[in-house]
């Protein structure tokens, strides 16, 4: 990676998240699913049916944890028994891997767009608590607004993709420095961190 300008951020007070971390969260808030919390009877009832409907499933249990006899399983699905504090996290967190792996073709298609890719809302670090005389200096401040940039690099969002799933923050790093790259210009690097990232996909 790219030495990016903000070595010591934070320091003075600025307020923001890495840009990899949050293309994450953006693609975190694609996803949609049970509203009902894991310890309702029917936020469980609604993640353990889904999950023992398919291979898929009891393999995401499987990969969170999930390691009971398949008569504790009956036992949940028939509400005789409910899971202790330890395996209703881990069977949240089966529900919403299952999830992720489920809708993904189905994200990469909304940001391809039928090829016109999507269009991204980058809102810059928040340096209202830092200093005047720490700031980045005038002429960077006039520069970090928000700024609009359309990422019809389609290979981009495939990889951005399978890097939230696979938790990969290394991936989704490097793929916010080339976004940045490719559409911010030579002030790039005043990107490294932002306050947040949208779009309408």
């Amino acid at each position: 990676m790219a030495h990016w300008r903000w070595i010591h951020f934070g320091h003075y007070g600025a307020q923001g998240t890495p840009g990899g971390e949050a293309l994450g969260i953006a693609l975190g808030r694609m996803v949609s699913g049970i509203s009902s919390p894991v310890d309702s009877d029917r936020g469980l009832a609604a993640r353990l049916n889904y999950l023992t409907k398919s291979d898929a499933g009891y393999e995401a249990m499987d990969r969170a944890g999930v390691h009971v006899s398949p008569r504790t399983l009956m036992a949940w699905l028939a509400e005789e028994r409910s899971p202790n504090k330890a395996n209703l996290a881990r069977l949240d967190a089966a529900y919403w891997d299952l999830r992720r792996r489920n809708v993904a073709a189905d994200l990469k298609r909304r940001l391809h767009n039928s090829g016109r890719g999507t269009r991204v809302e980058i809102n810059p670090v928040d340096e209202s608590r830092v200093d005047r005389k720490r700031q980045r200096g005038e002429g960077l401040r006039r520069r970090l607004s928000t700024r609009d940039v359309n990422v019809r690099d389609l290979i981009i969002w495939d990889r951005a993709v399978d890097a939230w799933m696979d938790d990969d923050q290394a991936e989704l790093d490097d793929i916010w420095q080339q976004i940045c790259q490719d559409h911010l210009g030579t002030d790039w690097e005043a990107y490294a961190y932002v306050d947040s990232i949208g779009w309408d996909a």
